[in-house]
């Protein structure tokens, strides 16, 4: 007769099934026009968050800044300072930001899982070395009983 009766967390089978969850795992795939939004969305993304575009679009943005500047108008400037440089090429910057940390938030979150695997795994090996102590206690316990 063991001192403790170990009954497993439901958690545990499902964590096994379903492993970490990742950015990629939010994408909508209940639909086919969900599907494709998601697909769109992802491709420009893809093309509008990197330096390249970031460059391109600062290119851009500077071939309208002489017409700004002619115009001597300090609101013009000013527009062209926040909705023209600003909207245009801190756009792809933030969406590369946004990739880098979305990779390093899944890297965190594959890590954590990892290690609650190797925690679980130690609370299995404690549980096996408890059980083997319960049992010497239980054999203890038997002949001291029978010595009285």
């Amino acid at each position: 007769m063991s001192l403790y009766e170990y009954v497993r967390h439901p958690q545990v089978e499902q964590r096994k099934k379903q492993g970490p969850i990742k950015v990629a795992d939010q994408h909508n795939r209940n639909t086919t026009f969900g599907r494709f939004n998601t697909w769109l969305a992802l491709k420009t993304t893809a093309i509008v968050g990197t330096m390249i575009c970031a460059y391109l679009f600062g290119l851009l943005a500077f071939i309208s800044l002489p017409s700004a500047l002619k115009s001597g108008d300090l609101i013009i400037i000013i527009a062209w300072i926040a909705q023209t440089f600003l909207q245009l090429v801190l756009l792809p910057i933030i969406i590369v930001g946004q990739n880098v940390q979305a990779l390093a938030t899944d890297k965190r979150a594959e890590q954590t899982y990892l290690d609650a695997e190797a925690v679980l795994q130690e609370a299995k090996e404690i549980q096996a070395h408890l059980l083997a102590q319960d049992k010497v206690l239980d054999d203890l316990i038997e002949k001291m009983k029978a010595s009285r």
